[in-house]
């Protein structure tokens, strides 16, 4: 269940609240009585495990051998010249 935080317009104390979705909001401060209204912030997201990375989604046997070192690239060689034949 998400948490909510509300604040008080009045006496602009803070309450936080663990509500169902389908729950209706806060109206009165239990201080004082005033309004509350429901205050927004950024979510915080952390991962945490594998499954974040496009490497993880490989097998475990792809993961756990290190990449292969593949042989300097050499330059095409051009064609050697044909023997000039005289009849």
């Amino acid at each position: 269940m998400p948490t909510y935080e509300y604040e008080c317009n009045a006496c602009h104390q803070r309450v936080e609240a663990v509500q169902k979705f389908a729950d209706a909001p806060l109206t009165v401060c239990e201080s004082c009585g005033g309004e509350l209204r429901k205050v927004f912030s950024g979510v915080g997201i952390v991962f945490k495990g594998s499954g974040f990375y496009k490497t993880d989604s490989r097998g475990t046997s792809s993961s756990s051998t290190p990449p292969s070192s593949t042989p300097a690239a050499t330059p095409p060689s051009s064609p050697a010249p044909s023997p000039s034949s005289s009849d």
